[in-house]
């Protein structure tokens, strides 16, 4: 009976995984969202004095998923009327004026942003927003939002940069009690096998969404190991839609061109998209990370060759 021994191990090891992923503190951040997401809107009120003003130029800076958000936020603020905004990676901070510097550093250590934000100091009025009230960017930035409600302990960011878009967007406006149920329900459902099983993950944006799919890819890739690509969603077919075939899903994060589903069915890739504001879909992509690494074997609390800052010295 040597093959029923290996089955019993098997099923052991896979549900030890399976206890471990669910366990995680990583798993814990992400169902965390929802309600960060309202907290974050009723902080936005705070700090109306601090943030963007209108009329401003604004340069958002951050790194890795940071400079996500920051991409997504750019272009909503400027399709509110609000103003010339840009998305920088802190370390590529290009000579030019603007009215005020907003630093996204969930851990406040960040080398590219301290770095950055001690240059402006005296130039520039800087805003930083961080969950950690008692690191250098404190000191650094002219003015501080304290967002440590959404603090991680976890590697992968998750809650903190959710609920930093959300501070952002409620301060434009936004009201985020619909998309937050949205997100608990989403939170609540199975993800289809078509998602799961794949072997290669497309991400799709449009407009602000598409720093979204940058951070979806982003989130497969440390949690899970996993091969994934962004792209906006209508340069998928200048190149990318190449990769496209049996087993590999391409996902779009908010609004589809015209036709482009069908020429992804084409290719036998399978084409997911939700309807749904893509803040939610992102909280889906954070469910796939776990299920993925899980089915691989691996902790996503423990990425990598990634540390929760990278401080050089």
């Amino acid at each position: 009976m040597p093959e029923l021994k290996f089955s019993a191990r098997y099923l052991a090891v896979l549900c030890k995984l399976l206890h471990d992923c669910i366990m995680s503190a990583t798993r814990d951040e992400i169902h965390k969202q929802p309600d960060a997401w309202l907290k974050a809107a009723a902080a936005a009120t705070q700090y109306v004095s601090s943030l963007p003003r209108p009329g401003e130029t604004v340069a958002v800076v951050g790194c890795g998923t940071s400079w996500f958000m920051a991409q997504a936020y750019a272009r909503i603020r400027e399709a509110a009327g609000e103003g010339w905004t840009d998305a920088i990676a802190a370390s590529e901070m290009p000579h030019r004026n603007y009215d005020r510097v907003l630093a996204i550093t969930r851990s406040g250590t960040t080398t590219e942003v301290l770095d950055l934000v001690h240059r402006m100091r005296g130039q520039v009025p800087t805003l930083a927003i961080t969950s950690d009230l008692s690191t250098p960017i404190v000191a650094a930035a002219d003015e501080t939002i304290d967002l440590s409600f959404a603090g991680e302990e976890s590697v992968v960011q998750t809650v903190f940069a959710t609920a930093c878009l959300s501070l952002l967007r409620a301060s434009l406006g936004w009201n985020p009690a619909e998309v937050a149920q949205a997100a608990r329900s989403a939170l609540a459902q199975q993800l289809p096998a078509a998602l799961t099983c794949a072997d290669q993950w497309t991400f799709l944006g449009y407009d602000w969404s598409v720093g979204l799919a940058e951070e979806a890819a982003l989130k497969m890739r440390e949690a899970c190991l996993a091969w994934t690509e962004a792209y906006p969603a209508m340069e998928y077919r200048h190149g990318p839609i190449s990769i496209a075939q049996p087993g590999r899903a391409v996902w779009c994060l908010g609004r589809a061109p015209d036709g482009l589903a069908e020429q992804v069915a084409a290719t036998g890739a399978d084409f997911v998209q939700y309807d749904e504001d893509p803040q939610v879909s992102l909280v889906r992509v954070h469910q796939l990370a776990l299920v993925v690494a899980a089915r691989k074997g691996i902790d996503p609390d423990h990425p990598r060759n990634l540390t929760r800052s990278v401080v050089l010295s």
